[in-house]
């Protein structure tokens, strides 16, 4: 059972974006930003999920949280804002991204859909591959791509466009073909949440769900992207992203900023900056900085000051530890 479009792209088809994570590797800044709506380019980052849910005709969409429940709700709402129509649902504990679909079971019922990891962020769209996803009627389709150092990642290996098997970060990969965080699923994968075991690290795995599939029989085909992808959890791919979607430009929103402005800036509305200059680097909204100094490959929030130079480095003055 595919997709259920009729005279539009995936028309029924639902949206599912996982949006639980503590965002860590951004600590302290995602302490008081919840990371799927921390400014990336001066917009949210999960508004570039909804564009690209969007650019497919997917309209309704439930977003899978966690400890950032109030904070989400309350900056999202009912996503009429956005065009859009949100639900949610808790995921009560982090145990993998299989374990956070399920939440999603009663929202989705017996549509098709589309996962959407909520940290990602792509340089194009997906209509192509929906398309194909709705007329091959297959049980999942995954977005993949080429990457020149697949042990680091999920890979899918292939014949011709079915993938035969995953293997989660390969010593000696078969293929380079790296899953890329976007999924198409038919209800076929309801079948498989509830028996599905833990990985070695204790958590229900997305790829070990698709192998199940695979294993039973069920046509799994590979979408190759060949468009840039960015995961945003680390400050140096963070800044990467920024330094992509601003194309290397810098953007100042309602900002005033006294110092020697370098390449790749981005300030928030509302927020001062004071240093003898700053390059490679975000400054939140309403924050407040004064450095004597350089700032460089920063992220920067709230009330930050230093008597020296700022490189290399995440702060967020209004964290208490």
């Amino acid at each position: 059972m595919g997709a259920s479009g009729k005279g539009g792209i995936l028309t029924g088809m639902k949206g599912v974006i996982l949006a639980a994570g503590k965002g860590s590797r951004l600590y302290p800044v995602t302490h008081i930003i919840p990371k799927p709506l921390l400014p990336m380019a001066n917009r949210p980052t999960l508004h570039y999920a909804f564009d690209r849910l969007k650019e497919m005709g997917i309209t309704d969409i439930c977003i899978v949280v966690g400890e950032n429940e109030n904070q989400m709700r309350e900056a999202l709402k009912d996503g009429s804002d956005y065009g859009i129509k949100l639900s949610y649902v808790k995921q009560t504990e982090p145990k993998g991204l299989a374990h956070a679909v399920g939440f999603a079971k009663d929202f989705v019922g017996d549509d098709s859909f589309v996962l959407y990891l909520g940290d990602a962020i792509y340089g194009s769209g997906f209509t192509e591959f929906a398309k194909r996803f709705q007329e091959s009627g297959c049980a999942n389709l995954n977005i993949v791509k080429p990457v020149d150092d697949p042990t680091r990642f999920g890979v899918a290996n292939v014949e011709g466009e079915r993938i035969v098997k995953l293997v989660e970060k390969p010593k000696n990969p078969e293929s380079n073909l790296a899953m890329a965080g976007m999924y198409f699923f038919g209800p076929q994968i309801w079948r498989v949440l509830p028996d599905l075991p833990p990985s070695a690290r204790g958590e229900y795995e997305i790829t070990d769900a698709i192998q199940v599939l695979i294993d039973q029989g069920e046509t799994v085909l590979a979408g190759v992207y060949n468009d840039v992808w960015f995961d945003t959890g680390t400050l140096d791919s963070y800044l990467e992203t920024s330094a992509f979607l601003t194309k290397g430009q810098n953007l100042f929103e309602n900002a005033e900023v006294r110092g020697n402005v370098g390449q790749q800036v981005v300030i928030g509305s509302g927020a001062t900056v004071e240093c003898e200059s700053i390059e490679d680097s975000v400054v939140l909204p309403g924050a407040k900085v004064q450095v004597k100094g350089a700032i460089r490959h920063a992220i920067l929030g709230g009330p930050v000051s230093s008597e020296g130079s700022i490189e290399n480095t995440i702060l967020h003055g209004d964290y208490q530890a």
